[in-house]
Order: structure tokens, then sequence, then C-alpha cells
């Protein structure tokens, strides 16, 4: 089963059991703590819990001639560093061909957005939670409501087939994904959606997101009453999203506002520029050298380990190099959006009760 697995990859049948032997000799958990998170972005704990995950996932879909905890291990390193995937295969503690390991991360990454992605990023917290954030936001901002914050983030493809080719393309100028993020005060991802083309703008790809919807409805019920999240100009100002004031007079109670709201929205940055850190295959000097449907799954995956990380409390080491390019993006977002819906002068009601308290 596994020379018919290897085969292809140019290697002679003696090369192919050596490797074959290699492979099933290895045993990630005998790498030492810190490299062991240089390379896999989970600590042990993470690692061994996400590995009991996968097992039962990929068994009940699949045979295996792979052992699960190379494959996790394979797919980790990928989205680590956002290599190729023959080099991900030259790793000593992986020792796959280049064919393997893209078997391995589609496999794995297919069972890992089915049973970690639901349980590991909800945006429905409890009044609990809710009353948690709020109280964060406010004792270091002095902002009330906060339950969360909205942005968007580019992560690069590679070029589309060309009849879509011009959807994808960002106004930075290449390929990718606009992923719309929500993070909470942990910078715990709450919400991601990965399915939307570069070029579109954020506005348009918070309109039709599941979680306005469900903000919409919540509003409109009367369960959805002071509390809401905070997003750029990019974004529409509505009851349930506080978004900045047009050029303020300084000074005034609008420019504190304005200032206090990006101080406190600043940790939405913070959290995309921490996912990218971890996982670099999100990166735009990496790019993702797939279809935009399996990318947005990487994605996807990408943000539940990101969270699995923090439950786990594996150290990050967040570069602000890798934070520049959202922080830029972010920037040529920020043109004003108005809001057109039947909630408009209840939004700018609400943002003027907030700005009075500064």
């Amino acid at each position: 089963m596994a020379i018919v697995l290897f085969m292809g990859s140019g290697e002679s049948g003696e090369e192919l059991i050596c490797r074959r032997r290699i492979m099933d000799a290895s045993n990630p958990f005998e790498i030492e703590s810190s490299k062991f998170i240089r390379n896999f972005r989970l600590n042990k704990s993470a690692f061994k819990y996400v590995l009991d995950e996968l097992t039962t996932e990929v068994q009940r879909r699949t045979s295996l001639s792979i052992p699960p905890i190379i494959m996790l291990a394979t797919t980790l390193r990928f989205v680590a560093e956002g290599g190729y995937q023959f080099g991900v295969g030259k790793d000593r503690s992986i020792k796959l061909s280049q064919s393997s390991v893209s078997n391995c991360i589609q496999k794995v990454t297919s069972a890992l957005e089915s049973k970690l992605c639901p349980k590991w990023i909800n945006f429905k917290a409890d009044e609990r939670e809710k009353e948690v954030t709020r109280g964060h936001f406010y004792r270091k901002y002095g902002f009330p409501g906060v339950i969360g914050c909205v942005d968007g983030t580019h992560v690069a493809i590679k070029p589309p087939p060309p009849e879509i080719r011009h959807l994808f393309y960002n106004r930075k100028g290449f390929y990718s994904l606009n992923v719309l993020i929500i993070c909470d005060e942990k910078m715990q991802i709450r919400y991601i959606d990965a399915s939307h083309p570069g070029a579109t703008h954020d506005a348009l790809a918070w309109k039709v997101s599941s979680v306005r919807n469900y903000l919409l409805q919540q509003y409109a019920g009367g369960a959805q009453t002071n509390s809401w999240l905070l997003g750029d100009a990019g974004y529409p100002q509505e009851p349930w999203l506080m978004t900045p004031y047009r050029t303020p007079e300084s000074g005034t109670s609008k420019s504190r506002y304005n200032i206090q709201h990006s101080k406190a929205r600043n940790i939405n940055e913070r959290t995309i520029g921490l996912l990218k850190n971890r996982f670099r295959c999100c990166l735009k000097a990496r790019q993702l050298h797939y279809s935009a449907e399996k990318a947005a799954q990487i994605v996807n995956v990408c943000a539940a380990l990101h969270n699995i990380c923090i439950h786990f409390k594996v150290a990050d080491n967040a570069e602000n190099l890798h934070m520049i390019e959202d922080v830029i993006e972010n920037g040529l977002n920020d043109v004003d959006v108005e809001n057109d819906g039947i909630y408009i002068q209840e939004a700018r009601n609400a943002r003027d009760r907030i700005a009075a308290l500064f």
C-alpha cells in the first residue's frame, strides 16, 4: 500500500522503503518542547488534543497508509511555515514525498475544518461571556457595550482561472481572499468568513455575512441592545456596529470618541497579526498555492488552531513585521460607508450617546 502511495515521486524502490521506515520510526513528541512549538505552533498538549480529534475523523472517512500523527505533523509544518510541499516532506520528523504531503494536507484540513471549526469558532457567546468582554473594553478604553471587533484581511492565493481572475485582484495589486474576522478581548477569533474574493469591499462582505444577519435579527427582536461590535470606516454605522465619525473637530467629544474607538479596535489588527505570525501560510509573502475554495478551508482551520493555541496557553512571539501589511490594508479600506438601512437614525443616536461619555 505504501509503495503505491509513493509511486510517481521519481524515487527507487529502495529509497521508498527507506523513507517509509524513517516515517514509521518518527515520533514528533520526542522533539524538545520549544522546538516542537516552533515546528508545529501547538504545544504538546494542544497537538495531542488535535491529534485525537483528527484520528477519530479521518478513520471514519477513509483507510490510512500514513499514521495520523505524521499526517497532522505534516499539515502543521505546512501551515506554520507556508513553504512548498516538497520542502515540508524533507523535514526529518516527517519524511514524505511531495504527493504524500499534498494528500495529507487535503485530508487533514478537510477533517479539521468539519471537526474543529464548529467547536472553536463560535460568535454566539452567552451573557456571562459578553459581560466579561464588555467589562474589559470599558475598563481599558472607557468604551461601553463592546462585544468584539470586526475587520478584514487579505490572504494571498495563486491566480484563479482567467474567467474569474478579476474578482480576486485586490486594491493592493495581488490575488487574494478578503477574510472577515471578528475577535474578542482575548484575541480569540469568534467569527471568520474566508469565502469572499479579494476585490470584494469589506462593507459588502459584512452586509452578506451570517453574523450581521444574526445581529440584525437579535436587534429587531429586542435581544441585541446596548451591545455592539467596533469596525473601521469601511463598515456602515449600525445599531450593532459602531464606526468612527467623519473628520470630527479636534478636541470635541466626537474626536475623543474616535481616538478611543481606534485604540479599542486595534486588538483586531493584533489578532490578525498573531494569526499570520503563527500560521505563515497566510502571509502575503508565502501565498497559498491552492484554489480559492481550498485556500479558504486552510484559513478557517488556521483560525481554529489559533483559538486552540490560546486555550492551551501556547506562548506567542508576534512580530510587528507581520502586522504591518494588515495596518496598510486597513488604511486603504478606510473609506466612509453610509448605512442605508431602516435603523440608520437609531445607529447615529447610539453613537452620539457613547460620544457624550468622552
